[in-house]
C-alpha cells in the first residue's frame, strides 16, 4: 500500500473516534408563548428524542454539533477515495493485507495495558472452542489493544488475519456469511470491533464459539456496549469465552502509560486513557483531553459511555425483554435521567459522608497553623481561625439533603435503584469494598467505591461549588468561601485516596486475602489486610498529607484497638501509614509508605 493511502486510513480511524465522542443530532428552536426555546433532538432506537436546552447549554452544544458535521463530511469525502470500503466478496467491512497493517501503525509506540497479555495468551495459546471478549467502557483502550495485537503479528500471521469494523446496518446473518467465507479462505485470526452495534448480537453470539472457534478460528470481539457482552456471556456464551476487562485502570497503569505519578492527578482525571490516546509526553494535552476535567465533560461521558451502553444493551437483549422494572422509564425517555440521577445521588451521599464523618470531626488546628505559616504570602490566611466551621458544615449538610430530595422526585423506586446498581457492577464502574467491625458474627456493611475516580471527583467538586453559591453563605467573602470549598475538597481527596487504596489492594491480592475497613466504637483502621491462611493481618492508616505527624498513628498505637483486632483477625504482623510523603520508619516501628510507591508496587492481577 502506498504511503498516501496509509495516511488516509489513519485519518479515517481518527475521524471515527472523534465523531463517536461528540453528541449526535441537531438543535431545533421553537417559539413558545412568545419566547424562543431551544431543544437538542436526536434519533435513538428509531424514536425521536428531545431535550430542552438553556441558553448556556445551547451555546455549549452548538459548536460540538457543528464539529461533528464537519468531521462527518470529511469522513465521507475520504471514504470515496480509499480502498477501505467493503470488498465485493464480503458484506461487512473486512480489512486485510496492507490495509490491516496500516491500522496498527499509529499505536505501536504506545504503552500496553496490563490485560494485553490475556489477549495474546488467547491468540497464541492452546484454547479451543472459545472466543475472546475485550470489553469495558469507552476510552479504556479496547480498539488500541486490537490494533497493537495486529501490529505484533508476523507476516504469515497477518496473511491469515482480518479486522472487521461492525456497524449498525450489519446483522449476525451477514456476519455469519462473511465468517463462513473467511473460514473457506483459511483465515485464522478474526478481530471484530464494535460488534455490539449489531442489534441481534446478544441473542446470537454463540455462533462465534460454537461454529467458527470450534473450527480453529481465533475470534476477538470488542465493543463499546460492554453490558451487551455481559448479557451475551450469561445467556449465549457461558464458559466458551475468555474475558478481558478494560474498565478498571489502576494507578500503577495510569502512571506507567501517561507518565503521571501524582495521586491527586489520578483522583482528578483517572478512569480513562483519553489523554494517552493523544499524547504520552505532553502534560498540557493530557489535562485538556481528560474525560473528567469538569462537570460537563463527566456528564457527557456518563451519558454516552454508561447510560447509552445500558439502554442499547437492554433494548437488544431478548428484543427488549430484559428491561424488567426499567421498561416504563425507558419508554418515557427517562432512563438516561434515572441512571444519571442514581450515579449523582451516590456521589452526593459520598460528599455528605465526608461532611459528617471527616469535615466535622477532623482536627483543624494543623491545617489552620499551616495556612497561617504558608510560605506563599498569597495563600497565607487565618480564615480557618475565624470561621464558625460547625455552622458552615450544618448549612452545607442541610443544603445537600434538600438537593438530594429534590433530585429524587422523578419516580425512582428501590427496584429501579437495585437494577441500575446491578448493571453498574456488571460494567465494572462500581465495586463493593466492605466495612467490618471487631464484633464476631456481624455481617460486613456494603461500601460502594467508583472505579473511575475522575468521574466521582468532578461531580463532587461541582456539587461543592454549587453549595458554596447558596444564599446561606452570602456573609462570607470570596476568599473565605474558596477556602471552605478547598477545605471540603481536600477532605474529599483524602477519602478518595482511601477508597483507591482499598480498591486496588483488594483487586491485586490473591483470594486468600481479605481487604476491608475496620470500624470500632470510636475510630477505625482505614484498611486491614487479613491473611486467611496464616490467620494474620496488617493494619493501615491512610492520610492525604505530605507531613509525617505523630498524631496520625494514634489508632495504630491504640492497644485496645489492636487487641480487639487480633482477637478476630489474628496476630498483627505490620503497622503502616500510607501518605503522600517519602517512605520511612518511625521510632514506634510504624512504617510510613509513599502512596505512589505503594500503589505502583501492587501486582497486576491478570
Amino acid at each position: 500500500m502506498k504511503e498516501p493511502e496509509k495516511r488516509v486510513l489513519d485519518e479515517i480511524a481518527s475521524l471515527e473516534e472523534q465523531i463517536a465522542a461528540l453528541p449526535i443530532g441537531y438543535i431545533s428552536k421553537k417559539m413558545i408563548r412568545g419566547k424562543l426555546k431551544y431543544y437538542h433532538q436526536w434519533t435513538e432506537d428509531g424514536k425521536l428524542k428531545s431535550k430542552y436546552l438553556s441558553d448556556e447549554a445551547c451555546e455549549a452544544l452548538r459548536p460540538q454539533i457543528e464539529e461533528r458535521r464537519k468531521l462527518q463530511a470529511r469522513l465521507k469525502e475520504l471514504g470515496k477515495g480509499t480502498s477501505r470500503t467493503k470488498k465485493q466478496s464480503f458484506e461487512t467491512n473486512v480489512v486485510s493485507g496492507d490495509a490491516l497493517v496500516a491500522l496498527s501503525k499509529g499505536v505501536m509506540a504506545w504503552g500496553k495495558r496490563e490485560c494485553y497479555t490475556q489477549l495474546t495468551g488467547y491468540l497464541y495459546g492452546n484454547m479451543t472452542d472459545r472466543v475472546c471478549l475485550v470489553f469495558g467502557l469507552r476510552r479504556t483502550g479496547k480498539t488500541t489493544m486490537l490494533r497493537q495485537a495486529v501490529g505484533e503479528m508476523s507476516a504469515d500471521q497477518i496473511a491469515k488475519a482480518v479486522y472487521i469494523k461492525a456497524t449498525t446496518s450489519d446483522t449476525m446473518a451477514s456476519m455469519n456469511r462473511d465468517l463462513k467465507r473467511l473460514s473457506e479462505l483459511r483465515y485464522r485470526y478474526v478481530f471484530i470491533d464494535e460488534v455490539t452495534l449489531m442489534s441481534d448480537f446478544i441473542d446470537s453470539a454463540a455462533i462465534f464459539s460454537d461454529i467458527y472457534a470450534a473450527q480453529g478460528m481465533k475470534i476477538v470481539l470488542s465493543g463499546t456496549d460492554s453490558l451487551g457482552f455481559w448479557f451475551a456471556l450469561h445467556q449465549e456464551l457461558y464458559d466458551r469465552a475468555v474475558m478481558v476487562h478494560t474498565t478498571f485502570i489502576p494507578f500503577r497503569e495510569h502512571s506507567r502509560l501517561l507518565g503521571i505519578n501524582d495521586i491527586d492527578e489520578y483522583i482528578r482525571y483517572g478512569g480513562t486513557l483519553r489523554a494517552g490516546e493523544l499524547s504520552f509526553d505532553d502534560p498540557e494535552l493530557n489535562t485538556e483531553a481528560a474525560s473528567f476535567r469538569d462537570d460537563e465533560s463527566a456528564r457527557r461521558y456518563i451519558d454516552s459511555a454508561i447510560c447509552k451502553n445500558i439502554q442499547h444493551s437492554l433494548a437488544c437483549c431478548e428484543d427488549g425483554g430484559h428491561f424488567r422494572h426499567l421498561r416504563t422509564l425507558y419508554e418515557n425517555g427517562e432512563l438516561t435521567g434515572a441512571i444519571n440521577r442514581i450515579i449523582e445521588d451516590m456521589n452526593h451521599s459520598f460528599v455528605l459522608s465526608v461532611l459528617t464523618k471527616d469535615f466535622v470531626s477532623h482536627d483543624l488546628r494543623l491545617t489552620a497553623r499551616n495556612l497561617r505559616r504558608d510560605r506563599d504570602a498569597e495563600k497565607r490566611t487565618d480564615v480557618l481561625d475565624r470561621l464558625d466551621l460547625t455552622s458552615v458544615t450544618q448549612n452545607l449538610m442541610k443544603l445537600l439533603e434538600i438537593r438530594n430530595k429534590e433530585e429524587q422526585q422523578i419516580g425512582i423506586t428501590t427496584a429501579h435503584v437495585a437494577e441500575i446498581k446491578e448493571y453498574l457492577l456488571a460494567l465494572d464502574l462500581i465495586a463493593d469494598c466492605p466495612i467490618e467491625t471487631v464484633v464476631k458474627g456481624t455481617e460486613p456493611v456494603e461500601h460502594i467505591v467508583f472505579t473511575q475516580p475522575g468521574m466521582r471527583y468532578c461531580q463532587a467538586q461541582a456539587l461543592v461549588y454549587y453549595l458554596m453559591k447558596d444564599d446561606a453563605f452570602f456573609s462570607l467573602s470570596e476568599i473565605e468561601k474558596n477556602a471552605v470549598a478547598e477545605r471540603i475538597l481536600e477532605e474529599v481527596r483524602g477519602r478518595m485516596m482511601e477508597e483507591i487504596i482499598l480498591l486496588e489492594t483488594s483487586k491485586a491480592l490473591p483470594a486468600r486475602y481479605r481487604v476491608f475497613k475496620l470500624q470500632f466504637d470510636a475510630g477505625e483502621f482505614d484498611m486491614v489486610v487479613y491473611d486467611s491462611v496464616e490467620n494474620t493481618c496488617r493494619i493501615y492508616e491512610i492520610k492525604h498529607s505530605e507531613l509525617a505527624v505523630p498524631e496520625q498513628c494514634r489508632h495504630l498505637l491504640d492497644e485496645e484497638k489492636c487487641t480487639a483486632t487480633e482477637r478476630r483477625f489474628g496476630k498483627i504482623t505490620g503497622k503502616y501509614l500510607i501518605y503522600r510523603g517519602s517512605s520511612m520508619e518511625n521510632s514506634d516501628g510504624i512504617k510510613y509508605l509513599s502512596v505512589s510507591e505503594y500503589l505502583r508496587s501492587l501486582p497486576a492481577n491478570n
